[in-house]
């Protein structure tokens, strides 16, 4: 049986058809798009579907979307892109039976529990319970939150859009970011800080509000690139000290979010931290900065914080892998 599976964000769209085998999953055919290329995601996906038929000479007979926005009822909205889906719309319209629209951080949460070994690196081993909740968060476009609630067979997970939530400043550097970030904005919140735009805010802020030079070099960079790529290829790379900065305080506000979050769904069979940008600073994650932040936290949580297992998902697509897991279960 062959399901369609995608992963629709802000800048990328990756659309997959699939089966279902004795050794797990059998990718037939995929494709990726440039979302802000085409006007709706109907014809992305009706492109789709008619490439891969004419290859695989299979159709799909249920679906599941993850989508970067919010998911009400059966209605999906892109955050950052000007589409509206309707799952029921689709199912007519693509033919296909059964039809699921999900928030892009509830398919990588669903992808979690098809992950091996080599697909995670781990930033604190801690003690988990098996079965208790776990929790995903991930920077990239945008910044997703999700829940996972064991559910007799397996983790369902629940949905959040937790990075609109009210940016929280734990030091006085933070504090003037976030007061920057307010004039800024009409609302500062942690996607503000925790995504690709969020890097350039902080980079701004420090050049603007803190008033450092940034080199010549970086800046030349920045007028023709992906600011948000340039700002932490400087970082990572030691060639400029502003984007050092920038990346040291973007860690240290992303492991600080992350304990958050942990305490939220009190995360003691794990913590995952995926998204686009957590991959490409693995090293940095890896330093330690980033769970000193996580554990900077009131000392009788400390304790509870030190014991949850927190691990970087490093596969590049978990979100497709949780997408057609999930259409499968239809």
């Amino acid at each position: 049986m062959a399901v369609l599976a995608g992963d629709i964000g802000g800048t990328k769209t990756l659309l997959q058809l699939a089966e279902h085998s004795s050794d797990g999953f059998v990718v037939l055919y995929e494709k990726r798009y440039d979302s802000r290329a085409r006007a709706t995601f109907l014809e992305v996906a009706l492109d789709f579907i008619n490439e891969a038929f004419i290859i695989t000479n299979q159709r799909a007979t249920s679906a599941c979307f993850g989508v970067a926005g919010p998911v009400t009822a059966r209605t999906a909205f892109t955050t950052n892109l000007p589409w509206t889906l309707d799952a029921d719309d689709l199912q007519i319209k693509l033919g296909i039976e059964k039809v699921r629209l999900i928030n892009d951080f509830q398919a990588a949460g669903y992808g979690i529990a098809e992950l091996k070994e080599q697909d995670t690196v781990t930033l604190q081993v801690g003690n988990a319970i098996p079965q208790a909740t776990q929790v995903i968060i991930g920077a990239g476009t945008g910044l997703g939150h999700a829940f996972l609630v064991w559910q007799g067979e397996y983790y369902e997970v629940v949905a959040s859009e937790g990075g609109h939530a009210d940016f929280a400043a734990t030091n006085d550097l933070q504090i003037e970011f976030l007061k920057y970030l307010q004039t800024r904005y009409q609302w500062a919140h942690w996607e503000r800080a925790l995504s690709g735009p969020g890097l350039v805010n902080i980079f701004d802020f420090f050049v603007e509000v803190k008033h450092v030079q940034p080199s010549a070099e970086i800046l030349a960079a920045l007028s023709t690139g992906d600011k948000a790529a340039v700002i932490s290829e400087f970082a990572i790379n030691n060639k400029d000290k502003v984007a050092e900065q920038v990346l040291d305080l973007f860690i240290q506000i992303y492991g600080a979010q992350t304990g958050n979050f942990a305490l939220l769904g009190m995360a003691t069979a794990g913590v995952y931290v995926a998204g686009g940008i957590a991959p490409k600073i693995i090293n940095k994650l890896s330093d330690g900065s980033f769970i000193r932040a996580f554990l900077d936290k009131d000392l009788r949580y400390q304790a509870t914080l030190k014991a949850m297992p927190v691990k970087v998902v490093v596969h590049e697509n978990v979100g497709i892998l949780g997408a057609v897991l999930a259409a499968s279960r239809l």
